[in-house]
């Protein structure tokens, strides 16, 4: 490699041995002559053992730091033509930049200084790579290469000067790589002016910053004037002037600003055309955002079509997606066919308003947990048709965790003693939270009105009234005694 470096040396610096006066013919020669050394300069090689002076020259230096780079002749020597400051830069430095870049990029640096060589000299790179091992260390190797190969060195300060403004608004140190990583980086670092850069940030705090960029960073790629303030601008009119429901739904969904306005317009077209309202839309887009998702030729028209078939109207749809928005996103073949199947096995019947309602209930779990609530209800003795008359009753036990189901179910067998029937007047029973709710009230009632007390009674008044109707029952003396019950102490402080 020494070799190669200084034999690349000495064809930028030739050297050329020295040339005798031509002979006359009455003087002879004291030795032979070439005619090819008279006339063309020759290049000094020197042996790898003998140096000449203790010290290597700059130039040298710098050519033998370049071959480390796995540069191919060819491309060392137009580098070194078309970049003369790289011949004169001072080894230390030279030295200190090269070891810098390649402890963050060891394996393409040599593709970036063969498209951007000033990132080996200007001095604008050197916070920039200081701050990469400081905030930026997970950024993205393809990322990286990208923005060394294509920025120029004086967008570097800008860049910096904008990654330090989302440490200073709140964004936490951590989350930076993950930003940088989910944006256009030399559009939102370097080419966007930090005038705009700044007031996009202010622009988005009414929307819950900096969760709103941790979430979703590829919102800063947005321009603020062609496309935040127009798209914010479609929802809050749709919304009759709603700037708080707009607020909320980005909140939920910050990817809702990916779409244009024109991708809005096309789905409040085709709810209109269903029978809704704007204000009906708007609502559900409030409950679900990603309405604006759903493929309007393959998802929501065909969904639509089914529940007229159930004989649902404008009105009835809109209440149906207000409960089961899912309804509009779900797979067909991997989940709602699988569950219609099901409910229909149980006997639901087609093109009926019931089997509606129990597919929008259906949305809500998945078809695993569906089945196994089935097979929980058929091991206690429950047929298909009461499970049927049950969820015509209450639509949501079907959608219940089959595990909680389960204890709540063995709680009332074995705990309660009663009667595993009385789901079918009272499958609500389901829906209550075994501690929080069946147990805990149980055992005040039990006390005083002992085993034999409706289910119905028990659960479905509310936990302000079912306090203050048994402390006046109990009085102060059972409401201590209520109170080191364990588990319930603190939970009966909270409510007062």
């Amino acid at each position: 490699m020494a070799a190669a470096a200084v034999a690349l040396l000495s064809h930028f610096f030739p050297t050329t041995a020295p040339i005798l006066p031509p002979p006359s013919k009455s003087t002879p020669l004291p030795f032979p002559i070439s005619l090819k050394l008279l006339t063309k300069p020759q290049p000094i090689s020197l042996p790898l053992h003998c140096t000449t002076s203790t010290t290597t020259s700059p130039t040298t230096s710098t050519l033998l730091l370049l071959q480390e780079l796995n540069l191919t002749d060819k491309q060392l020597n137009l580098l070194l033509r078309d970049n003369p400051q790289l011949r004169s830069a001072p080894p230390e430095p030279f030295r200190r930049r090269i070891a810098s870049l390649r402890s963050l990029t060891p394996t393409f640096l040599h593709r970036i200084v063969i498209r951007r060589p000033d990132i080996l000299t200007s001095p604008e790179l050197t916070p920039f790579l200081h701050f990469l091992r400081e905030h930026l260390s997970d950024l993205l190797p393809a990322k990286l290469e990208r923005l060394l190969s294509s920025t120029s060195p004086h967008l570097y300060p800008y860049f910096l000067r904008k990654a330090e403004l989302l440490l200073d608004r709140g964004v936490p140190s951590k989350d930076l790589s993950a930003i940088a990583n989910n944006v256009n980086i030399a559009k939102v670092f370097c080419e966007m002016s930090l005038m705009d850069f700044q007031d996009t940030i202010l622009y988005l705090e009414r929307f819950g910053w900096p969760d709103i960029v941790v979430r979703r960073p590829a919102i800063l790629n947005l321009d603020l004037r062609s496309q935040l303030i127009p798209r914010v601008e479609y929802l809050t009119e749709l919304g009759s002037g709603d700037e708080a429901g707009v607020t909320a739904i980005v909140r939920k969904l910050p990817a809702v600003l990916a779409y244009t306005v024109k991708h809005f317009h096309s789905h409040v077209a085709f709810w209109r055309s269903v029978g809704l309202t704007d204000n009906h839309v708007f609502k559900i887009v409030l409950v679900y955002p990603n309405v604006f998702s759903a493929s309007k030729k393959r998802k929501l028209a065909p969904r639509v079509e089914f529940l007229r078939q159930c004989g649902l109207d404008a009105d009835d749809i809109f209440k149906f997606l207000i409960k089961a928005p899912l309804f509009l996103s779900l797979s067909f073949e991997a989940n709602l066919s699988k569950k219609l199947g099901l409910l229909v096995k149980l006997g639901y019947r087609h093109r009926t308003k019931e089997l509606a309602l129990a597919m929008g209930a259906a949305t809500r779990t998945s078809c695993e947990n569906m089945q196994m609530v089935v097979g929980v209800f058929l091991s206690y003795g429950f047929s298909c048709e009461d499970l049927l008359v049950m969820s015509r009753k209450h639509p949501q036990v079907l959608q219940y965790n089959y595990g909680s189901l389960e204890k709540k179910m063995e709680f009332l067998v074995e705990g309660m003693e009663r009667d595993i029937g009385e789901l079918m007047t009272f499958p609500a029973f389901l829906g209550y939270k075994l501690d929080d709710r069946i147990k805990r009230r149980y055992e005040v009632k039990k006390e005083i009105r002992g085993k034999g007390m409706s289910l119905n009674k028990l659960l479905s008044v509310s936990t302000k009234k079912f306090d203050l109707k048994n402390s006046m029952l109990v009085g102060v003396e059972s409401d201590y005694e209520l109170e080191t019950v364990e588990g319930y102490g603190d939970l009966f402080d909270a409510q007062l």
